[in-house]
């Protein structure tokens, strides 16, 4: 059994703070895009002329709010598929 979302499994080489640093960069885009939308949107909720784009806004931040743990999903699983499974299999043994 392979342990994911493990802390040590990205900075044991290069490779894995390489692939760690780019997903942590999108996974903070995605959080920053996420907090603007639903910032301007509740913004654009006091004149009632721009509900609407106020609810696009917040339907949009929800889609960044919900991209958050796919992209998480996607670096565990890069990391696992870069060879990560000596390191995963040492802490099972722990």
């Amino acid at each position: 059994m392979t342990y994911v979302f493990n802390p040590g499994n990205r900075l044991d080489t290069e490779q894995g703070k390489k692939i760690y640093a780019l997903y942590e960069i999108g996974f903070t885009l995605v959080d920053v895009m996420a907090a603007l939308s639903f910032l301007t949107g509740s913004i654009l909720f006091f004149w009632d002329d721009t509900q609407t784009a106020a609810v696009w806004l917040f339907l949009t931040g929800s889609l960044f709010f919900t991209a958050k743990p796919v992209i998480r999903l996607g670096r565990e699983v890069h990391l696992y598929r870069a060879g990560y499974t000596d390191e995963l299999a040492r802490q099972e043994s722990v």
